[in-house]
């Protein structure tokens, strides 16, 4: 009995206070912005140290390689299960909504806020790089710092012995920054549970409105992608016993990603959560960070769900072949330039928008479904970043990897 307390202590903690921050956020409504604040010091926290993690995990992972033979093959297979598990995400969401179609009753509410729109070229140079060193610490320049880390991994191996030092340095500065990670979630009770409180007392209202139709399609289908998909995906992978480790492993990375928002707040515990599953560090330390990124099964669920009903309010029809085509090749663009920050779909959203020839009056619309389903897209933008992980690892090291693991 101890034993098992001792395993699992910091999942029991760890809901206990969500629940018990839930039930404070339904009783006393928008008085629990009172207790924001703890909340948030919880996920400047965890914001202050993933990038520094990234960086170590990501560098140290391809300056421990024995070549860059290998890293090009892992990075491969890594870019062909991202594309097509993003991909059945979205068919699987075409289908649905032919099953349940969504029917146009919606009204647009108007935008509270200025949308500065720059130019693509812009937006792409300041997706893939930042013109200043220290923004690279910035947590909205993570595609900056992934590509970064990996220039530096890369510059480590073509070092050789000259470089054995800077290479300590990083797989030293990767154990550190786990642990400093473990320390954070120590205050995981306490900080995810007024986290939920708040988003419950203050939000929760906001999720009956007349976008329910919408959402009922998307937390629908995105249940079905939770359960179903992602226990094929682990089923793929390593057969039952797959399934069983990654559901056993995967409880603390789900109720972080849904009290966070963030897929990027989730990679620290995507991380801890793979070393269980037994995916090898360097696969898990490249793919991941990646994952967090560049894979999104969540936002191309949500992707799909905006344009059906963008298409619905401006009378169009989401059936011809052409359309369906463009639809999944801006899914998966959209799934690229969405950073791992809570509502950060709004320039992929500008992206379908405009690829699709819609007014301005077309984006009030997507925001708001965006936001109101951001908590469930986390979830399956973060997960699915282990059971990606675990694909990889079959597929690089062969059906018999859990096994050997063990």
């Amino acid at each position: 009995m101890n034993s098992w307390f001792k395993n699992y202590k910091g999942i029991i903690m760890l809901m206990i206070g969500i629940i018990a921050g839930s039930i404070a956020g339904l009783l006393l409504g928008k008085k629990v912005e009172l207790i924001k604040p703890v909340g948030d010091i919880f996920l400047n926290l965890l914001f202050t140290a993933v990038v520094p993690l990234v960086f170590f995990a990501i560098a140290s992972a391809i300056a421990g390689l024995d070549g860059s033979k290998r890293l090009g093959r892992l990075l491969g297979i890594t870019s062909l299960v991202f594309l097509s598990t993003v991909l059945v995400a979205a068919i699987v969401t075409i289908i649905a909504t032919w099953i349940f179609p969504i029917h146009q009753h919606l009204v647009a509410s108007p935008i509270t806020e200025a949308i500065v729109k720059k130019p693509f070229g812009d937006q792409l140079t300041q997706l893939f790089t930042t013109s200043e060193f220290y923004q690279l610490l910035s947590r909205k320049s993570m595609l900056a710092a992934i590509i970064f880390s990996i220039l530096i991994g890369f510059a480590t191996l073509r070092s050789g012995e000259k470089g054995a030092s800077f290479a300590r340095f990083l797989h030293s500065g990767n154990e550190v920054f786990k642990n400093i990670f473990i320390l954070i979630m120590e205050l995981g009770p306490i900080g995810l549970g007024a986290y939920f409180a708040y988003q419950v007392g203050v939000f929760g209202p906001q999720l009956f409105g007349g976008y329910a139709r919408s959402m009922e399609l998307y937390y629908g289908v995105g249940a079905f992608y939770f359960v179903v998909i992602f226990s094929l995906y682990a089923f793929i992978a390593g057969g039952v016993k797959g399934i069983k480790k990654y559901w056993r492993n995967n409880i603390i990375p789900s109720a972080t990603a849904v009290g966070t928002c963030s897929s990027i707040a989730t990679i620290p515990a995507n991380l801890d959560a793979a070393k269980k599953m037994g995916i090898p560090d360097v696969i898990a330390n490249v793919t991941i960070p990646l994952g967090g990124t560049l894979h999104k099964d969540g936002s191309s669920i949500s992707s799909i769900v905006k344009m059906v009903v963008v298409f619905a309010l401006f009378g169009k029809s989401f059936n011809s072949a052409d359309t369906i085509a463009l639809a999944l090749a801006m899914t998966v663009l959209v799934s690229l330039v969405e950073g791992g920050i809570p509502n950060g779909g709004y320039i992929g959203e500008l992206l379908f928008i405009s690829a699709y020839g819609f007014p301005p009056e077309a984006l009030p619309p997507a925001m708001i479904i965006g936001t109101l389903v951001d908590p469930m897209a986390t979830l399956l933008n973060a997960t699915g970043d282990t059971v990606a992980a675990m694909l990889v690892t079959r597929f690089s090291e062969g059906k018999n990897w859990l096994n050997k693991a063990e």
